[in-house]
């Protein structure tokens, strides 16, 4: 049984994740492909459009085998944690391949660009050092960093967000000693930040912010999206009355910002620096989240690395809790969120072999993770009426989707 791995966040599922897995199975020659799915809060440092559930139906019905969670402490990170997390997730399943979407599209300069970057690893981390120490926010001080180590160049530029992406997963192989093969296909037509929706293949981007400027299912958004994603984005806000965005947030965040006293704001993952003081000082000034993220944005801090603090603002994640997830070699479990008829044989014949528990729900094992992903559950949850979401969480008790 040949698999392939995909690391993904389906936020929402759309018609370029279709292509992208309609080519990983072509380039693979898999018989099982397995995601590995951000769950509630994502990468970037944003709430999902809808749930970790809703977005686990959406992957099967459309072709996906299997979907497991990757743990809040690695979802929402920057790229090498978020990429060791997801490649130690399907190391654990014996996954053969992994297959992502890159704007170089070959994946022949991501392994030449690890060599280089291992064997100077030395100069990157000084060159990086002192781009940080100059100001530059940590993207900046990454791009001129590869540049100096002649990485960057027309065919493999490490400014585009999906190629960095690539670049970390390989590094995550080759430094977990992970037995799985990288390859890549190339992204189609819309680009990662894309804005606007200009063909059937568009950006998630792009689709959420007609959904969010709308605030309803368009014509301009279906024509990105399968039906079925349509039908269960539709389904999800007629449930919760709502889609997740930040500004849903925002009350929430400066109520805790108001009344939680400095030495405990500054523990907060992500509260650095000084931070505290200009969360305290802005948190009466502003009146919306974006208007707050203007006050704080400065060439250092970027919208991500801000939007991260604040979702570990609404998970209280402390710094000492991402001591365990940056030394670990090993996830700590691996949690299955959905299956169908190919996924369930994969995990029979796989669970035999596995290190690692395999679990389903928060309630089969005791770990600070799943401590920490419940109150990333309850955090997400916390702008939805009590009924709804009391419903809504009682997913996270009755195992994986069978499909």
């Amino acid at each position: 049984m040949r698999t392939c791995g995909l690391i993904v966040e389906y936020n929402p599922f759309h018609n370029g994740h279709a292509y992208h897995l309609e080519q990983s199975i072509r380039k693979t020659n898999a018989d099982t492909t397995i995601a590995v799915m951000s769950g509630n809060f994502l990468q970037r440092g944003e709430p999902a459009i809808n749930d970790k559930f809703s977005r686990t139906k959406a992957a099967l019905t459309n072709g996906v085998d299997l979907v497991v969670e990757l743990p809040y402490v690695f979802a929402c990170q920057y790229a090498d944690l978020f990429s060791k997390g997801a490649i130690a997730t399907l190391d654990a399943l014996g996954v053969d391949q992994i297959c992502f979407g890159s704007e170089s599209g070959n994946i022949q300069p991501f392994l030449n660009g690890y060599e280089k970057w291992s064997n100077e690893k030395t100069f990157f981390e000084k060159t990086l050092k002192e781009s940080l120490t100059s100001g530059a926010s940590f993207p900046q001080a990454s791009r001129e960093a590869y540049r100096k180590l002649n990485l960057t160049s027309e065919t493999f530029d490490l400014s585009q967000p999906n190629n960095i992406l690539g670049f970390s997963y390989v590094k995550a192989i080759k430094e977990l000693n992970a037995n799985i093969e990288p390859t890549t296909v190339t992204r189609t037509k819309s680009q990662y930040h894309d804005e606007k929706i200009e063909y059937s293949i568009a950006s998630a981007t792009s689709i959420r912010k007609e959904l969010f400027n709308q605030h309803s299912m368009t014509a301009h958004a279906k024509q990105a999206m399968p039906e079925s994603t349509v039908k269960q984005l539709k389904a999800y806000q007629q449930t919760t009355g709502r889609w997740h965005e930040w500004e849903g947030y925002f009350t929430l965040l400066r109520y805790i910002v108001q009344v939680t006293p400095l030495k405990d704001l500054q523990q907060i993952h992500g509260v650095i620096e000084g931070l505290e003081y200009r969360l305290k000082e802005t948190a009466g000034k502003v009146n919306s989240f974006h208007e707050w993220l203007e006050h704080l944005k400065t060439k250092r801090y970027t919208y991500t690395r801000l939007q991260r603090m604040f979702v570990h603002l609404l998970t209280q994640l402390k710094a000492t809790d991402m001591l365990e997830a940056t030394e670990i070699n090993q996830v700590p479990y691996v949690r299955i969120l959905g299956m169908n008829a190919q996924g369930r044989a994969f995990i029979n014949k796989q669970k035999k072999e596995m290190t690692v528990p395999l679990i389903s729900n928060l309630q089969q094992m005791n770990h600070e993770f799943l401590t920490i992903e419940e109150r990333a559950t309850n955090a997400y949850y916390a702008i939805i009426e009590p009924e709804v979401a009391r419903k809504l969480k009682k997913q996270e008790l009755t195992g994986p989707i069978l499909f």
